[in-house]
């Protein structure tokens, strides 16, 4: 397949890049904001094609989107914390570039799109889990950002009958993540042996998944999802920010000591959870289970101080 990767130097994106990099013809189309980086690709550097853009970009698009069989769009502002700060940036990138990629690929023709998009859009959950005809009830303005580029795709579905899917992930980890997300920001603070920030009382719950299986759910969207379908990617642990950090702490060898207690953020949505079932009808299994997988990520980070070390100047 010929597949446009927008977003392709962000963590997720590029992830989706280097998995299938051999198998598929790519192109990258990345603004190169402070989360997007090339470094990021440098595995398969020559196996890609790179345009500098901006999916808000329209007279762009016209040029790159056409001659692919499938557009996928990683593209997004995605830090709660920054959005609360300022939400002018969540709202250009999340919706006004979602609306000019999905004109960009009706005008082109485009035979498959692929939103991707985030767990968060449902707001809070108490108990159970959301299927995908959960109504969307987002709290931070990155999640109401979210919300509102899923609504134009689906009405690109549904009014043009743009070719479009929508995927729904929980908290992402993995290698190559901005040291601002708390996977992340946990491992490199201990491994420099500094404290890490708590927010409340630690009992928010998050749905954790390894990038790899993420990648991989979306590419089988790709192939085999129904236009104007919306499919969860679930993921493989349920675990409490406490839990969480619990677990960060035992793999760098730390005590609680190292946690600070943090003010609790604004909004702050106590449990996400999803069902994946219709995913799971096109053939998708999670395959890496949580605790091998963040083994495998503070590892990983061990071994790449010379990638993080120079990002992690730029974290607030």
């Amino acid at each position: 397949m010929r597949i446009l990767v927008t977003g392709g130097a962000g963590f997720i994106g590029s992830h989706f890049v280097r998995s299938f990099a051999d198998e598929d013809r790519m192109t990258v189309l990345d603004r190169l904001t402070y989360a997007g980086n090339l470094a990021n690709l440098e595995p398969v550097e020559d196996r890609f094609t790179f345009v500098h853009g901006d999916i808000c970009d329209a007279e762009l698009l016209r040029e790159v989107v056409p001659g692919h069989d499938v557009v996928v769009n990683f593209a997004a502002e995605s830090h709660v914390d920054r959005s609360i700060a300022g939400a002018d940036e969540f709202v250009r990138s999340n919706v006004l570039g979602v609306q000019t990629l999905m004109q960009a690929c009706l005008d082109a023709g485009t035979p498959k799109v692929v939103q991707v998009s985030t767990d968060e859009v449902y707001g809070s959950i108490e108990a159970g889990s959301w299927d995908e005809t959960a109504p969307l009830s987002p709290n931070s303005p990155y999640a109401a950002s979210k919300a509102g580029g899923d609504l134009i795709a689906l009405a690109y579905a549904r009014t043009h009958g743009l070719p479009v899917s929508i995927t729904r992930c929980g908290n992402n980890y993995g290698p190559y993540q901005y040291p601002e997300k708390v996977v992340p920001l946990f491992i490199t603070n201990l491994l420099d042996g500094l404290n890490v920030p708590l927010y409340g009382d630690g009992g928010n719950v998050r749905d954790w998944i390894h990038v790899d299986d993420h990648c991989r759910a979306v590419r089988l969207v790709a192939r085999r999802g129904v236009a104007g379908e919306v499919y969860h990617i679930a993921g493989t642990a349920e675990l409490t920010n406490r839990e969480l950090t619990a677990r960060l702490l035992d793999a760098l060898e730390a005590d609680w000591q190292r946690v600070e207690q943090a003010p609790d953020r604004k909004g702050h949505d106590r449990r996400y959870s999803l069902t994946d079932g219709k995913l799971r009808e096109l053939g998708h299994t999670p395959r890496t289970a949580f605790d091998r997988g963040l083994a495998e990520t503070v590892e990983w980070y061990a071994a790449n101080r010379r990638w993080w070390e120079p990002l992690k100047k730029h974290v607030p």
